[in-house]
């Protein structure tokens, strides 16, 4: 499946881009399972994206959860949390 990637800010930092397009296995079929993909490639990828860490996530431009199935060609996106005063 292809998607096109973006991460905002600690995660671009810690990761040192914006975006990418990637094409995924088949068995990468949730946001869940896009994120485990991700890790899978070793640092800097495992430490910015752990499990354990929050990361918030939207598939095209709309808040979704770990569950959500992905689409053909979607952006998805990931972003700590935000907060604010």
């Amino acid at each position: 499946m292809k998607l096109e990637l973006r991460f905002f800010a600690s995660l671009r930092e810690g990761l040192g881009l914006s975006g990418e397009s990637i094409t995924t296995p088949l068995e990468v079929k949730t946001i869940a399972d896009l994120r485990n993909y991700l890790v899978q490639r070793g640092n800097p990828w495992a430490e910015v994206l752990a499990g354990s860490k929050v990361i918030r996530c939207a598939l095209n431009q709309e808040m979704m959860s770990d569950s959500t199935a992905l689409i053909e060609g979607a952006e998805v996106a990931f972003f700590p949390p935000v907060t604010g005063g």
